[in-house]
């Protein structure tokens, strides 16, 4: 299949061109913001008309959370606009559309797994965005697959393993907020996960909505950074704090964990667990230190 994938210098963008050369049988065109802006409508039709293509992953976004609260028209375009754009050129090239959205489109009131049917209701501006972004989508296409998905890592980009890492390596102790609960995702499983929903029979045939995270009981952050330091042997002590001694400009959910059984049967792909996969990760940041 012709598959095109948006956002490639992202974590999950980065995580699908090293996934890609698993899948030979496949032709992967892989673009950038320089190579297409998708938050540019007339360049998005432009694109499409000189190419086609089968399947269509966005895994574009604009993920700057706190600073969606200020940069609003920025978000929008990223968040809801690109999507639009997206599903538009996908239905009219009878392409297969696969969105990346968030469990940021929940309000945390929930005390288990958020199911795909449960009701969505963001409290912050870039969970905004993102719901947006989906309800354009089912607007203009029903043949698309979208994935939330919740607590992104991976050995590309910025984020919260990778932070933890140099604040362990340069100080005695750090604080990390303990009342907020989800689930992590190590971008490069999902990345593998997609490409195994791309080539399952049930593909062309289903759409709507999927959740995917690791598997495993959700943890929260300060869970999640104890657990980094225990497989590095860090002697950093990791500190539990509310959220109320760490403000951030957009608000935060309590609880945001998905449940990912649908995506796991529908689809019969296994999902590893959540420490598992953060050893692998951490393998690939530092070979050098001992994890075991």
């Amino acid at each position: 299949m012709q598959i095109l994938v948006t956002g490639s210098n992202g974590q999950l963008g980065n995580e699908l061109q090293v996934v890609a050369k698993q899948f030979l049988a496949h032709q992967f065109t892989f673009t950038n913001r320089t190579s297409l802006d998708v938050t540019n409508e007339i360049e998005v039709n432009a694109f499409f008309n000189k190419n086609q293509f089968d399947v269509i992953i966005n895994a574009a976004a604009y993920t700057a959370v706190d600073k969606a609260e200020t940069e609003k028209e920025a978000a929008y375009a990223g968040n809801a606009l690109a999507p639009k754009y997206l599903a538009t050129a996908a239905k009219n090239q009878a392409a297969k559309l696969i969105h990346i959205s968030t469990d940021y489109v929940f309000d945390g009131a929930q005390q288990s797994p958020y199911v795909e049917t449960d009701a969505t209701n963001p409290i912050n501006y870039y969970g905004q965005t993102k719901l947006d972004g989906e309800n354009f989508i089912k607007a203009i296409n029903t043949d698309a697959y979208i994935i939330r998905t919740s607590w992104v890592y991976s050995s590309f980009g910025h984020n919260f393993v990778k932070t933890m890492l140099k604040l362990m390596a340069t100080k005695p102790e750090i604080n990390v907020v303990a009342d907020q609960v989800g689930v992590p995702t190590y971008a490069a499983s999902l990345a593998f996960a997609i490409i195994k929903l791309i080539e399952h029979p049930n593909f062309k045939t289903n759409n709507g909505i999927l959740h995917y995270t690791n598997s495993g009981t959700p943890i929260s952050w300060f869970q999640f950074a104890q657990a980094i330091a225990q497989l590095i042997n860090s002697n950093c002590k990791v500190n539990p704090i509310p959220t109320s001694d760490y403000p951030t400009p957009a608000t935060r959910s309590a609880y945001s964990a998905l449940d990912n059984y649908l995506f796991k049967n529908t689809f019969n792909i296994e999902i590893p667990n959540w420490e598992t996969d953060l050893k692998a990760c951490l393998q690939l940041l530092i070979p050098n230190t001992f994890v075991e």
